[in-house]
């Protein structure tokens, strides 16, 4: 089942499967000592699908004055190869579309993925670049065919 919630709307258990699966993917399976959890926590919706009490997806969504961050976009190594990362980039472009159209929807995704967001729309707007050594490209969506989403 698909969630979408602010902070302070997350149970304890919510936060701590989703800060768990956030680290193991982006630390230390990326082998990448950063900050991981921060204060743009507090401000996002946090998008997630559950099964049995296990996180197959995840990303959350910053509403900014000017744009809409994606980030975080982690689908658990059991999960992968599922077609979930796909449902997951559908859902949070649907929750933009519905709730923030006015604004682009912004992603620094990691460079290796800039074909698949590509698919859903976003233009590269960036040269890649560095970020905590992992190689990144800023992308953005300014609109969508909602027939096709």
């Amino acid at each position: 089942m698909w969630y979408y919630k602010r902070f302070d709307q997350l149970t304890s258990e919510e936060l701590f499967i989703i800060l768990k699966e956030r680290v193991r993917v982006f630390v230390v399976e990326q082998n990448c000592a950063y900050q991981e959890v921060d204060d743009e926590d507090l401000t996002a919706i946090h998008l997630f699908h559950m099964e049995d009490k296990k996180l197959t997806a995840y990303c959350r969504l910053i509403p900014l004055d000017h744009q809409v961050k994606l980030g975080r976009v982690l689908v658990p190594l059991l999960y992968r190869q599922k077609g979930l990362g796909k449902e997951l980039v559908l859902e949070a472009i649907r929750f933009w579309q519905k709730n923030y159209p006015e604004y682009p929807l912004f992603a620094q995704a990691q460079a290796y993925l800039k074909d698949f967001y590509h698919e859903f729309g976003f233009q590269a707007i960036s040269k890649e670049y560095l970020e905590d050594d992992i190689p990144h490209i800023d992308m953005i969506l300014t609109k969508t065919d909602k027939d096709n989403l």
